[in-house]
Order: C-alpha cells, then structure tokens, then sequence
C-alpha cells in the first residue's frame, strides 16, 4: 500500500463529502430515467441481477472521480477494482437493491464511501427514488437532506426493531445466529436493503443484522450509522474495513448492540 499522507482535515473531510454527494448525483442522472421502465434485465455471473442503469451510474461515478482525485483508487459493484493499494479508495454500489429497482419499489439505494487505510471515513445513502439522501463523515453529524439525525436511546433488546433484507442471506451456523437474535428482539422486519440503515440512523429502526454482503454493500453505511450515534461494526465487534467478511451488525447505540452481539455468538439470551 501507498505510505499514507498526513491524517485528513476536517476541510478535507467535508471537501470528501462534497464530492460523495456529487457523485451521488451524477448515478440519479442515470438512474431515475430508467426507473419503472421495463429496463432489460441481466444475470450476473453470481446469477445476481444487474442493469444498464447500475452499469451508466458506476461509469458517471467513476468519470467524476477519475477527473477530481485522479490518484485515488475505485472499488465498484460493476466494473471491479482499480488502484486499491492507494491510501484512499472510493467503494461504489451504484444500485444496493436492484431486485427493487427493476420491480418498481422506491427503496433501492446508491451507496458511496470514501475509505482511508482500509476503513470507511465518509458514507452515502441515496434513495433516489423517496429523494431521501444521508450523509455520514467522519467528525460530522449524520444529515439527511442536510438535517441532522440521531439514532434513538432504546436498549432493551426484547423492544427492538430489528431490520434484515432477507432470511435467505443467513447460511449454516449463521442461520442459527441470526434465529436466537430474531427471537430475542420485539420485531423481525425483512427488506429495504440499504434504506434499513438510513432508517436506523433517523431513529425509526434499533437494530440491523446482515450476512453475505460484499464490500460495496456494507462501507457507506458504517460512517452513516456512527455519524447518528449508532454502532457498526462485523459479528465479531470489530469495526468494518474493506477485508470485512460480509456480516454486519448495526445498532442505534452501544448498549444494544452489546446485547444484540452476545446474542449472535450464543453467550446472553440478549435479557
């Protein structure tokens, strides 16, 4: 890896987020037009489902990025990896739901992060589709559509709302992990994808439990959560980066996910 630079600024932190947001706009360009309109549909080689729309926004995003900061490095959904070693990478889903997406459902997502050294230092959600943008950086409150959010206080697990895209992401051991902390919360909710997480931070949703993401699934929401006054980090506690193995926990303060953790490795029943 590239010997790292002095530590960012809190200017350069805010000139990073400025950019995060442009970015974010460039992809809606490409996006919001072909939105509910029988866009053709591939499989990807994972038989995952891809369109014009996620290929047009990564490129958009890419060419901004390329043109601003033209030494960093771009790890995207689509198009792959590009100068990764450097100290700064930007990580790209140009659409987190496509399955939404091409159904008609508003609560797909654009993600953008900006990581340094391997951590995530700025995040993104958009949801285009609701005109819903948050924004997380590191030293900054969490905003969306430019106001401050905040997660709420709750920590009892047994009154938790606790969010995951879809049953199915849980396999073997991890199956198991996620039933006990199911069954431990008020509520299971499934679906939203990167909207859950926006949702966390605006303080409507406690807890959100995922496994089986990629790298561009999980970096822009860490910095959203955090910057809200949640916690994010992987099954093991640890704070998420950009060799995480694709489980996540995120919660809207650290005494429940402290609970909702000892839950997922089978030490508390989460009481």
């Amino acid at each position: 890896m590239t010997p790292p630079a002095a530590a960012p600024t809190s200017r350069d932190i805010e000139a990073f987020a400025q950019l995060a947001g442009r970015l974010a706009d460039v992809a809606r360009l490409e996006i919001l037009p072909r939105f509910r309109t029988g866009i053709a549909v591939d499989a990807k080689s994972d038989a995952s489902p891809v369109t014009e729309a996620d290929r047009a926004a990564e490129r958009a995003m890419r060419a901004l990025i390329g043109e601003t900061y033209p030494g960093h490095g771009i790890l995207g959904e689509e198009y792959g990896p590009e100068n990764t070693d450097a100290e700064y990478v930007w990580v790209l889903d140009p659409i987190d739901g496509t399955n939404s997406f091409v159904t008609g459902k508003p609560l797909f997502g654009t993600l953008v992060a900006l990581c340094r050294l391997g951590r995530p230092i700025v995040g993104v959600i958009d949801a285009p589709g609701v005109n819903e943008r948050w924004v997380g950086a590191a030293g900054l409150p969490t905003t969306l559509n430019g106001e401050a959010v905040r997660t709420r206080a709750l920590a009892e697990l047994d009154r938790a709302w606790l969010y995951a895209t879809t049953p199915d992401m849980f396999k073997g051991a991890d199956r198991d992990a996620f039933a006990r902390l199911s069954g431990a919360a008020w509520r299971t909710v499934y679906g939203g994808d990167c909207y859950a997480y926006g949702l966390l931070a605006s303080g409507h949703v406690d807890l959100v439990c995922e496994a089986s993401l990629g790298t561009y699934d999980y970096c822009a929401l860490a910095p959203v959560v955090e910057g809200a006054g949640g916690v994010f980090t992987d099954w093991a506690g640890a704070p998420v980066d950009l060799d995480t193995d694709g489980r996540v926990l995120a919660a809207g303060n650290a005494a429940l996910h402290a609970r909702a953790l000892a839950v997922l490795r089978g030490s508390e029943d989460g009481a």
